[in-house]
């Protein structure tokens, strides 16, 4: 299989990894969970909406995320609403956000805080 292929290598994880040791993630994390599913009282990075933060060296970032459903009504505009709530972060230079359904969101995916807050725990 060539590095061109869109088919991800057998073993190779679904989810990217989050660039966790990088000096911004902590800050991009905090600034997604400003934002609001505004079906469920609980932010998407809590929720698990948020699959990877990607920040380059040159401090753009790249994030990938899902919804809890391919019908939702604001598919169109969360995406726009982590742009906003992810660019003034100090340091950030650009940021693009990726909707994917692949893996599908499910509940299991959701932080202890967020099933605590939604009766699930």
């Amino acid at each position: 299989m060539n590095s061109e292929s869109a088919e991800p290598m057998e073993g190779a994880p679904l989810i990217k990894p989050s660039s966790t040791d990088h000096p911004l993630y902590e800050k991009i994390v905090e600034a997604c969970r400003t934002v609001y599913d505004p079906e469920i009282p609980v932010n998407i990075y809590d929720l698990g909406l948020v699959y990877t933060i990607d920040i380059s060296d040159q401090n753009e970032v790249f994030i990938q995320m899902t919804l809890t459903a391919p019908g939702c009504p604001v598919a169109g505009e969360m995406p726009g609403w982590i742009i906003d709530a992810v660019s003034p972060v100090d340091g950030v230079q650009n940021v693009e956000v990726e909707l994917t359904w692949d893996p599908p969101w499910g509940m299991d995916m959701m932080s202890d805080e967020a099933r605590l807050e939604l009766g699930f725990m």
